[in-house]
């Protein structure tokens, strides 16, 4: 199957990185180097690109798209949290700018097979990377009801997160659920029809909220984020794409934290904690999708981007 990926907030990501020709960018969630290719463009012979990614289709997708530019470029297969150890491996103590577009790939939304989307019957998978051995069946099938209702719950900010639980517990005593098209029929059938009229698709949040799970990436989110700061030079930038509100939150939080680190009660005249800001906010309001955009590509309606700059 074709790597394919619209790539979101393109042009405001790839501006915002302020490209150094001759600098070291990562791309930490290279998908199929969409944005990854905007890098390279700016990067002269001398430039260097990090592409990772956790899917090894992705990487090999990526390298033969980015074939055509003359940088530097460098395709590692790792969790973007793991940045640190992905510099040393490479011998780079830091980096002049990153990216992070969190979406889900179109890829793996349109490829059946790795049972990412509720608008195709596939067996219940949902990992980033394949060479992990934990998938969404285990979740489906072995988590009691309470541990269900509180990930789609929190993951997947789900109302009738209880109901659903309980359907999918009653559903598998009979045999196990195998399969995404059988998780949304148990889905439709707990959440009532007239909640069923309006909104999203009756499934979305609960396949967030178990892709969440099985792939770790709210904690993986929350050390990708102060890893990737602390590897920035001076006047690094690091930009963030979001698409949910559990994502930007964490964001948002960490960013805050860096930038205004201070601990002393308001009413002190002076700081005496001693901490300093080490980023400052490009970016204080997310920058949003253009409506244009939106109606090219439906995909980045709910995105997000953020944008820090390292002070060193």
């Amino acid at each position: 199957m074709i790597f394919k990926h619209t790539s979101v907030l393109y042009d405001p990501c790839i501006n915002n990185l302020n490209i150094d020709p001759e600098g070291i960018y990562v791309d930490g969630t290279l998908g199929g180097g969409g944005h990854a290719a905007g890098i390279c463009q700016k990067l002269g012979k001398n430039g260097t690109l990090i592409g990772i990614d956790r899917d090894e289709d992705a990487l090999k997708a990526a390298e033969e798209r980015l074939r055509e530019y003359s940088c530097k470029k460098f395709f590692v297969q790792s969790n973007y949290a793991e940045i640190k150890d992905v510099l040393d491996q490479l011998g780079i103590k830091e980096i002049n700018g990153a990216l992070l577009d969190l979406g889900v790939s179109s890829f793996q939304l349109d490829n059946e097979e790795r049972g990412f989307s509720y608008m195709k019957d596939a067996p219940l998978d949902m990992r980033m990377s394949q060479s992990d051995s934990f998938t969404a069946r285990d979740v489906v099938n072995t988590y009691t009801e309470k541990e269900l209702t509180e990930i789609i719950r929190n993951y997947g900010e789900e109302r009738w997160a209880s109901r659903i639980s309980k359907f999918i517990v009653q559903k598998r005593k009979d045999a196990p659920v195998e399969t995404t098209g059988q998780l949304v029929e148990i889905i439709k059938a707990a959440v009532p029809a007239s909640a069923r009229r309006d909104g999203p698709h009756p499934a979305k949040r609960t396949f967030q909220a178990i892709r969440i799970e099985v792939n770790d990436e709210l904690e993986q989110l929350k050390l990708a984020v102060g890893n990737f700061c602390d590897v920035l030079a001076d006047k690094g930038r690091l930009c963030i794409i979001t698409f949910h509100s559990l994502e930007d939150r964490i964001v948002k939080n960490i960013l805050n934290n860096r930038a205004n680190p201070c601990t002393c009660p308001k009413e002190f005249p002076v700081c005496v904690c001693g901490k300093k800001a080490d980023i400052r906010k490009v970016t204080g309001k997310p920058i949003l999708p253009a409506q244009e955009e939106i109606e090219e590509n439906p995909r980045a309606r709910s995105a997000k981007l953020r944008v820090a700059e390292r002070m060193r």
